[in-house]
């Protein structure tokens, strides 16, 4: 089952195991400056808000209601991270408008290893967008459906989808044992594996959906333990659509969040970025999705001018953020 609660989508699959349990929310973030040059990872500045569809039926489009699901309140050209957590492994496939966020191939239900287009939890602590190539990403910003501007808008020439969808899968009951219960040792350490965080404070189109921003050093994992480790029999969907500030408010008498600041404002005020660092391998980044035009030069393209509020900045304060016990081999 998928309960939301405080703002987080909690996958529980109790019929496999009782620690089979996944937590993902949506983090408000600054929105990088989008000028092919690289960028640390930026803050957490909070969940958004998310809200049932079914709490609001009457006041949704049609094929929301469909979908079910949940939504969340974005600003135009606003950004997002997606936030995983819990112990017990899991593989999360993230799709945008159902483009896959890490293959940049069409959603399907199921697992693929060939090429792999999902990330495995606890592993993946976090997603920022579109995996464009080996070690990068582009980040995930919101933009109006029909204008072109979204990756499923650029790769199927149709705004018909928008949002998030999301699928997780448990890993096998024995496959967990095996790895982790055969031994009190094993079960601890991988127990007390630290929790990451990236927070530094808590906190009108008809439909949105997801654009390639910023690009950011952000690495996808291989998955260690082999596709026949996750149990496909047993795993839980749910489609997050995207409501911009009016819809949101029209929607639920509720005014969404303050519009956050811009990275320029940020780093001018000293506030910190953020590194990641783990000895995990990997994945090379989608063909596909790296030939996708940035929000910043799609905008250039249809003659519009400029992105506002996409100076360049140069962070001084940069906090690193390792993995379990590694040792980072840094400067000498």
């Amino acid at each position: 089952m998928i309960e939301l609660l405080n703002n987080q989508l909690t996958f529980r699959f109790p019929e496999v195991h009782q620690k089979a349990v996944c937590s993902i929310d949506f983090q408000r973030t600054l929105r990088i400056p989008d000028d092919n040059r690289e960028y640390h990872l930026p803050p957490g500045l909070g969940r958004f808000p998310v809200e049932h569809v079914d709490n609001f039926a009457d006041k949704l489009p049609e094929a929301w209601q469909r979908h079910g699901g949940v939504f969340v309140p974005m600003y135009q050209s606003e950004a997002l991270w997606i936030n995983f957590s819990g112990n017990y492994p899991c593989a999360v496939k993230i799709a945008a408008g159902k483009i896959n966020a890490v293959s940049g191939e069409p959603w399907s239900n199921g697992l693929s290893d060939d090429p792999q287009d999902y990330a495995v939890i606890p592993e993946q602590p976090w997603l920022d967008g579109f995996n464009v190539s080996e070690d990068f990403i582009r980040q995930f910003v919101a933009m109006p459906l029909g204008e072109g501007f979204t990756a499923e808008e650029q790769i199927t020439g149709t705004a018909e989808h928008g949002g998030l969808q999301i699928i997780v899968y448990p890993m096998k009951n024995e496959v967990y044992v095996e790895h982790f219960e055969r031994t009190v040792e094993a079960d601890m350490d991988y127990l007390d594996m630290p929790m990451f965080s990236r927070t530094v404070c808590e906190s009108a189109a008809p439909g949105m959906g997801l654009a390639p921003g910023g690009l950011m050093r952000q690495e996808i994992y291989e998955d260690e333990y082999g596709i026949d480790a996750w149990d496909q029999d047993n795993g839980f969907r749910c489609f997050v659509h995207l409501a911009n500030s009016a819809q949101y408010l029209a929607i639920t008498g509720h005014q969404p969040p303050h519009t956050p600041p811009t990275a320029k404002d940020y780093t001018s005020a000293g506030l910190p970025w953020f590194d990641y660092y783990s000895d995990n391998k990997a994945l090379t980044g989608s063909d596909t999705l790296g030939k996708l035009t940035s929000v910043a030069a799609k905008v250039i393209e249809k003659g519009k001018g400029l992105l506002p509020n996409n100076e360049p900045v140069h962070p001084k304060t940069v906090k690193m953020i390792s993995k379990g016990n590694v040792v980072r081999d840094g400067e000498f």
